[in-house]
Parts: structure tokens; C-alpha cells; sequence
């Protein structure tokens, strides 16, 4: 058998330090900068005095993270392996700051697509314009190549309630939308699912009031409403008592939705100092339930913290689109 060259040794000398500086590798920090999604795998940075073999190895394992930094997400009809988030990235405009990955999860493979394709069009926005990411919870405000603000949002909960053979569907839909108008101090008006929901969470009958109908209650008294006033008129009396605002109507087991127009139909504070309509009931609003930012729990709408919707109502013009997806 040949001896080894001294040309063998060497290459074998060097493979070994090779091997060391890559089991090194492992606790060499490096800086990143995730603010935008511009930035590219190239812009990590060593740290002072690091070898240079290790830093050429850190780039090319962030480009491998960025491919499949999507990949964890979970559907029960369809996996999104996140590949085409690159290419999409790749070749959108906006410019997103780069963040942990958010669960994702598809109905089917339609519903995937159909996210995709929203998420498309979002990308390749141009103008002053708003981004909503559902999934992220977030809410960006762009202008062309610049991003003006970012904020945390409550978004749709995704759910659907059945009750009194009617269905609700809570959920924002995937497209572009455009302010309609933005109004100060705003009152919120519930819709009939928000009584059917109180009615069901507590086994409760439903039923609708009529301006100026009289409903008898199993004691005798009257149910009925003034103008702008719901109230009773106890037997044998003929006098008008309004009711209290701030609680729901119940007697009898049942749940009564006032008429619309009247006061107990109007709820002050519950949008928030600020709201802009984008049409359909959709709002980007305020809320008093702070900790319900960052979540999927509303019935559609975007709820926002308090000084991030004041910006919004200060900056953002009436006609201005907002993309979802």
C-alpha cells in the first residue's frame, strides 16, 4: 500500500479545520435586520473578529431558513408548505417587515388559492395604501416603497353561530376594500347576531321589537317603546317607565331586541374614539378590550389600539384602499 503524500496530509489538515470551524459555527451570533422584507439574506452581518468561513456559512443557512420559514402550518383539507411565500416576496412591493411565521390554516385547497391570490394583489399594491394580514394579526399603512406605520390588530374569529334556524359567519373577507368614511366618538348599532349570540350563550328565546308595538308580559305589564325610549307601563297604570341602558332586555326568558332608532339599539364606546367604514358593516375601529388585540376574535371587523386608530383617523384620507388576505 502507498504511503501518503505530503499533498494528502495537507488536504487532510485542512478538511479537519474545516470540520472544527463549522462545529464552532454553531454559537457565532450574527445581527439581523427584520424590518422590512427587502432586506436580503446578504445583509447578516458577523460579529467583529468572527472567521470569515463561518460568516459565508451563516448567510447561505439564513437564505436556507427564509425558504422554509413557512413550512410549520397546519390545515385540516390542505398543508401550505410556504413555498411560494419566497417567490411571492420576491417578486411583490410591499414592504413588509420580515416576522416569525403565523399558523395558517385552509378549509381546502380552493381556500388556499384564494388566499394566495389576495396575498398577491396586497404585494403588488402601489400608492398610499392599507395592508391587513389576517393571519399575523397586523395592519400595515403604506406609502409607495415606505412603511408608515405597523400595528397589532384584533381580526375575525373564523366561527360560525346557528340559532333560531339562522347562521351567522364571522370572518373578514379576503380583497380590497376602500374608506368610506371616518367618523369621531362613534355609536355602535348591534346587529341582530349580536342578540342571537347573548341569547344563545344564555339559553334565552329571541324576539324582535316593533317601534310603538305593545308586547303584555306574563304579569300584566306592557313592553312597549317612545320615540327613542324602550320601557314598561306596570298594571294599572298608564305610566310610560323607561328602561335602564346599559343592560338587556329580558322578561320572561326572552331576549327583546329593541327597534332600531331607539336608544338601547345605540351603544356608546363600544367602537372606540375613532372608526373608518369600509362598507358592508366592515370597521376599523377602536375597543375597550385592549387585550383583545393580536387575536382572531371579532365578528369581522378590525379592532385597534386607541393611539393607533387616532393615527389612522388623522392620516388615513377617506378613498384610501385596504387589502386583506
Amino acid at each position: 500500500m502507498p504511503r501518503p503524500s505530503i499533498r494528502q496530509i495537507w488536504l487532510s489538515s485542512l478538511l479537519l479545520a474545516t470540520i472544527t470551524s463549522l462545529a464552532s459555527a454553531q454559537g457565532v451570533e450574527v445581527t439581523h435586520d427584520s424590518t422590512s422584507d427587502s432586506t436580503s439574506a446578504g445583509s447578516v452581518q458577523p460579529r467583529e473578529g468572527r472567521n470569515w468561513f463561518v460568516s459565508l456559512l451563516h448567510k447561505i443557512g439564513r437564505r436556507s431558513d427564509d425558504s422554509v420559514s413557512t413550512a410549520s402550518l397546519t390545515a385540516p383539507a390542505i398543508a401550505d408548505t410556504g413555498a411560494a411565500d419566497v417567490a411571492d416576496s420576491a417578486a411583490g412591493e410591499v414592504p413588509l417587515r420580515t416576522r416569525r411565521a403565523a399558523t395558517r390554516s385552509f378549509k381546502s385547497r380552493r381556500d388556499s388559492l384564494e388566499w394566495r391570490a389576495a396575498r398577491n394583489v396586497a404585494m403588488r399594491s402601489t400608492g398610499y395604501r392599507i395592508v391587513v394580514d389576517l393571519f399575523q394579526h397586523e395592519l400595515y399603512v403604506l406609502d409607495r416603497d415606505d412603511t408608515l406605520r405597523i400595528a397589532p390588530a384584533a381580526t375575525a374569529m373564523n366561527a360560525t353561530l346557528s340559532y333560531g334556524g339562522r347562521t351567522w359567519r364571522f370572518e373578514t373577507p379576503r380583497g380590497v376594500r376602500t374608506v368610506r368614511g371616518k367618523e369621531r366618538d362613534p355609536s355602535w348599532t348591534p346587529p341582530e347576531w349580536h342578540f342571537a349570540e347573548v341569547a344563545s350563550e344564555n339559553g334565552l328565546k329571541l324576539r324582535s321589537m316593533v317601534s310603538g308595538q305593545r308586547i303584555k308580559l306574563k304579569d300584566g305589564t306592557i313592553l312597549t317603546s317612545r320615540k327613542d325610549e324602550v320601557g314598561i307601563i306596570r298594571p294599572g297604570t298608564s305610566t310610560f317607565v323607561p328602561l335602564v341602558l346599559d343592560e338587556h332586555i329580558v322578561f320572561d326568558n326572552t331576549l327583546f331586541i329593541p327597534p332600531q332608532g331607539t336608544k338601547h339599539r345605540s351603544i356608546k364606546g363600544e367602537l372606540g374614539h375613532y372608526r373608518l367604514d369600509l362598507g358592508e358593516g366592515y370597521l376599523l375601529h377602536g375597543t375597550p378590550y385592549t387585550n383583545s388585540i393580536g387575536a382572531a376574535v371579532t365578528h369581522g371587523c378590525v379592532r385597534l389600539a386607541d393611539d393607533d386608530i387616532e393615527w389612522l383617523f388623522e392620516n388615513v384620507p377617506v378613498g384610501t384602499k385596504v387589502y386583506f388576505y
